[in-house]
């Protein structure tokens, strides 16, 4: 079941993905790009997670691609708040 799940959120990630790099190309907003890469990363930790299957001692290894996400994600916020400011 888990092999299931991985495999539908890692899709899912991939095509929100997709989804914000549509809504980058119209706007040209810098961060819809850094939410696709992040999203990117997301689905590429769990396509790894599926592919390898770690023992649970040393998965934390694959959850450095969605701390990579996530601190994308945060970049993002700030260089939007940046440019706000600049303007």
């Amino acid at each position: 079941m888990n092999d299931f799940l991985w495999g539908a959120i890692a899709v899912t990630s991939l095509a929100i993905g997709l989804r914000f790099l549509r809504f980058w190309r119209a706007s040209h907003e810098r961060l819809f790009a850094f939410f696709a890469f992040a999203f990117w990363l997301f689905g590429l930790q769990f396509i790894l997670l599926e592919v390898f299957h770690p023992p649970t001692e040393s998965r934390y290894y694959f959850y450095l691609f969605r701390l990579a996400a996530f601190l994308l994600i945060i970049a993002g916020i700030i260089d939007k708040n940046l440019a706000k400011r600049r303007a």
